[in-house]
């Protein structure tokens, strides 16, 4: 008996893209439809995506986290406003019925910056408070379609993923590409440059308007398992997703683009019709144009989809010692924890911020530097401290020119009294809050009993305690009428009920002050 003749892995594949080809696809119809799902104009997507927000709510979400980087935090913010407003016109108009086509250019970005300066860090905090999927990749490993390497319509995929199968939620997602700058083309390539010129002409029809199949045609597996639910359930779902509505956004730290602006900017001041100094004023990352990223090697029909284009300024260490200050993803936020899974409550001074931030500003790699520093830092006293019975870890300017010392130190006084060391740290934070609204502030000694307790039940630093408790205090005790120099006592009441104690505090400090007022106009 002679054996079967079994296809190849080509002629198998071929075989099987016809089989779903004639079992999802309708002449004349998409895919969508043909499976019973409509399309957007259609409606698909009702009331999966609100959007309320506005371009100055988002920045002021974004100011909370990155520091600098204003004009790219306003650009962000007008983009994403009109991109998702757009979307939720197309929403209201298919819940009407309207199919006219509406014509609109898409407002995808392009950041340009140095490493470290909070490039995705930006366009994440704005996806987080979107409450859009988003995924995140590095350009370096795509390639062009049909060669090794990465798909770029594997994005589009990976949304669907991070959207938990929600295909009409994963289109209002974002995609934000990085190291963009690494697939620049060279003007000595020979052949063809399949993960330079091939993954920018792949992004291309992304970024505008496509339909991407929900499996990679390429993948086998993929398109076996699609036979095998058809054969189960007798229709398949939705195969495909639109990439009208999603963001995308890319990034690269070009470093010759400098080089390129100034020496454009260099030729048009020769001659006697150059505006003296009119060019000079401007900043070399706020005068670049479409034949500036040509020259630098992006083809033009790429930079072209990127009409909105930002840079973000190189970071100093004022900067950095504002992100480890003053940001709520402050990287000294993240040591305090891990130092308290241990018992261990971290505290750091400001001559130790200011340190920090000079010795990460020398690595060069921006804000990545804080986190280099912190662990060269801090690293032998995260192994040696743990189990050691020390309750408090001091970081100070001493500290971190003597190490050695300093560690010997603390486990030699490692019995000291651990509530003792967190009351010390959440009288330092009211302290450091009056300064700020220059109102004299202070804990009750029971509230400061209860905030330690707090603390160890919660596994939480007590700073980090405080501010989630006093959140809204910074605003709210500015409304307080001056109590002539008098420190104003926060008592048990008001880290048992935060809100309620600042309430009562607010409106018996203007019935004062209106009673005062009243017996200021009396006749005597």
């Amino acid at each position: 008996m002679s054996e079967p003749n079994f296809p190849g892995p080509e002629e198998l594949q071929k075989r099987l893209q016809a089989l779903l080809q004639s079992a999802f696809v309708q002449p004349g119809r998409p895919a969508a439809a043909a499976s019973g799902e409509t399309t957007d104009e259609a409606g698909p997507a009702d009331a999966v995506f609100d959007f309320k927000l506005t371009p100055r709510e988002i920045k002021a979400h974004l100011d909370r986290f990155v520091i600098k980087q204003d004009e790219a935090k306003k650009v962000l913010s007008i983009a994403v406003c009109d991109h998702y407003n757009h979307a939720k016109f197309l929403q209201e108009r298919a819940r009407r019925g309207e199919t006219a086509p509406v014509e609109y250019s898409k407002q995808n970005v392009i950041i340009t910056g140095p490493t470290g300066v909070g490039k995705t860090y930006l366009v994440r905090c704005i996806a987080d408070l979107i409450g859009v999927p988003f995924v995140k990749a590095d350009a370096t490993k795509f390639s062009e379609t049909g060669y090794v390497g990465g798909d770029v319509e594997d994005l589009v995929r990976e949304l669907v993923q991070k959207a938990d199968g929600d295909i009409a939620r994963a289109e209002h997602g974002i995609i934000y590409i990085d190291e963009i700058d690494k697939i620049a083309t060279s003007g000595n390539m020979i052949g063809r440059d399949v993960s330079g010129r091939g993954v920018q002409t792949a992004l291309l029809k992304l970024m505008e308007e496509t339909e991407v199949p929900l499996r990679n045609p390429m993948d086998l597996a993929g398109q076996m398992q699609t036979v095998m639910e058809l054969q189960r359930g007798g229709k398949a779902g939705r195969q495909s997703v639109n990439t009208r509505s999603i963001l995308f956004i890319v990034s690269g730290a070009f470093p010759r683009l400098r080089d390129i602006v100034d020496k454009r900017r260099s030729k048009t001041q020769i001659g006697f019709s150059a505006p003296a100094g009119a060019v000079a004023d401007v900043p070399w990352y706020r005068d670049m144009t479409t034949a500036d990223l040509v020259e630098y090697g992006m083809e033009a029909e790429f930079v072209g989809r990127l009409p909105v284009r930002v840079a973000c300024e190189e970071l100093v260490a004022a900067d950095l010692r504002r992100i480890l200050a003053e940001s709520e993803g402050s990287i000294l936020r993240q040591y305090e924890r891990s130092f308290l899974a241990y018992g261990i409550e971290a505290a750091f001074e400001d001559d130790a911020i200011d340190r920090i931030a000079e010795m990460a500003a020398g690595e060069g790699t921006g804000a990545r530097g804080l986190l280099t520093v912190c662990e060269q830092i801090l690293r032998d006293f995260k192994f040696e401290l743990p189990g050691s019975g020390a309750a408090a870890l001091r970081v100070d300017a001493a500290l971190i020119e003597r190490p050695v010392e300093r560690l010997a130190e603390v486990r030699a006084g490692s019995g000291r009294d651990r509530d003792l060391a967190l009351r010390r740290a959440a009288a330092d934070f009211i302290a450091r809050l009056g300064e700020t609204l220059g109102v004299p502030l202070r804990f009750s000694d029971d509230a400061l009993g209860l905030l330690a307790e707090m603390s160890v039940a919660r596994q939480q630093p007590v700073r980090e305690l405080c501010s989630a408790l006093f959140k809204d205090y910074e605003f709210g005790l500015r409304l307080v009428r001056g109590a002539d120099g008098e420190a104003l006592v926060l008592t048990r009441e008001a880290v048992e009920n935060p809100d309620k104690f600042l309430s009562e505090l607010v409106v018996r400090s203007y019935r004062q002050g209106s009673e005062d007022e009243s017996t200021a106009v009396s006749p005597s």
